[in-house]
């Protein structure tokens, strides 16, 4: 009855961790095995007999029965006196088979026990929660602040698994407060130790393909697809999607009347804008609706460069690159080309790289990143609107104006 006892006194583990009797079992007696190694030094000789329904184990000590005084090996061997004290017919050469109480390893030996018991169940948790998650990677979750960090936001999930989302994987406007529940991504889960780290995130373009798929049923049901997202987290992303059913219209069903369907997304993302596109093979119609809002009035493409060059009235210019360079950033993003803008009816423009040898290059490149590459894009622009959309002091964007005005005075 000691062994019923003591394994009886381990099923707390079982109903805190919800873990299968047949399960604790085979933990169990690795965990024995392990503890037979340390105190006989092999437990080859052992045999574990398990009931799992009665929670019942038995440990049987096997011997071969030598003769007085040429016991070499108390492990494998048993003196003749000794085993007739199991039973008295036993003769020399026979097995002795002795049944190992717990109770006979010692109250050490038995804290250890556990303490390998509770190890062992954690390691295997650990090992469920993973391949759980890991099925999840690019779905969206559900978990409740529960520890807000400098750096991430620490979740638990209904079942108390940990749930971590990091500061960059988080929207710029996102705010959140313990006990608020929150939606995104599972970005990505990876064993560090023994211990599972999951990931999530709200910045992913996944997120918003994901969100589409929740809230919209044609993209649920498959009747539209969502072949590409890009995005500027928070700020704006471009969505092109397509339907093979001529009947829908893609952009007015994933929109929904006076954009019904959308504003949960947009209010989800912190009001991020978002632009859905009808998808097409035809590049040059493609790259035209992804420069939306501005109207295109030419364009011209280079496939073997990837770069795509677009003429628009001068007063599309501004709509085509948008704020911050955000719209023909993502443009490009969205169609895989670099798109360089050009006015039409303007006299011929110079490429801001080739005034390098009187603009610093950190500077071209500040330039460049909110999409005005040639000398008339940034001419046309106002000193302190390119101050507020770069990281130049005024007095650098004015010394840039004065060099460029010059080229065009000669």
């Amino acid at each position: 009855m000691e062994n019923i006892a003591l394994i009886e006194s381990f099923s707390e583990f079982k109903d805190d961790k919800f873990i299968d009797r047949v399960t604790l079992m085979s933990i169990l007696e690795d965990v024995f095995r392990n503890a037979l190694k340390k105190k006989f030094g092999s437990d080859d000789n052992f045999d574990i007999i398990i009931n799992p329904d009665k929670g019942d184990l038995e440990i049987w000590r096997n011997r071969v029965v030598v003769a007085d005084g040429e016991v070499e090996d108390s492990n494998q061997e048993i003196s003749l006196t000794e085993a007739r004290r199991i039973e008295p017919d036993f003769e020399v050469g026979e097995d002795a088979s002795e049944e190992v109480k717990l109770i006979d390893l010692g109250r050490r030996s038995i804290l250890a026990l556990r303490q390998n018991l509770i190890s062992k169940i954690h390691e295997h948790d650990n090992t469920n929660i993973y391949k759980q998650f890991k099925e999840l990677e690019g779905e969206i979750y559900t978990a409740e602040v529960h520890h807000i960090r400098h750096r991430a936001i620490i979740m638990l999930d209904d079942e108390g698994n940990e749930i971590i989302l990091p500061k960059d994987r988080q929207i710029p406007s996102d705010f959140f407060r313990k006990g608020e529940n929150v939606r995104g991504v599972i970005e990505s889960v990876e064993l560090k130790g023994n211990k599972p780290a999951i990931i999530m995130s709200r910045t992913s373009p996944l997120f918003l393909e994901k969100l589409f798929e929740q809230e919209i049923p044609e993209v649920f049901d498959g009747l539209i697809s969502v072949k590409k997202v890009v995005r500027i987290p928070g700020e704006k992303a471009k969505v092109a999607v397509d339907s093979y059913d001529d009947r829908i219209d893609p952009v007015g069903a994933c929109v929904g009347m006076k954009g019904s369907r959308i504003h949960g997304i947009v209010r989800e993302l912190g009001n991020e804008n978002i632009d859905v596109i009808n998808y097409t093979n035809n590049l040059q119609l493609y790259i035209t609706r992804a420069l939306s809002p501005a109207k295109v009035t030419s364009i011209k493409i280079n496939e073997e460069t990837n770069r795509a060059e677009v003429m628009l009235r001068p007063e599309e210019v501004s709509k085509a690159i948008g704020r911050g360079g955000h719209n023909i950033r993502l443009a490009g993003q969205l169609t895989g080309y670099e798109i360089d803008v050009f006015r039409e009816g303007v006299e011929e423009d110079v490429e801001l790289t080739e005034f390098s040898d009187e603009i610093d290059s950190w500077i071209i490149e500040e330039f460049s990143r909110i999409g005005l590459d040639t000398a008339k894009s940034i001419l046309e622009q106002d000193v302190s609107d390119l101050v507020k959309r770069t990281d130049l002091e005024e007095e650098t964007v004015n010394e840039v104006l004065k060099i460029l005005k010059s080229e065009f005075e000669d």
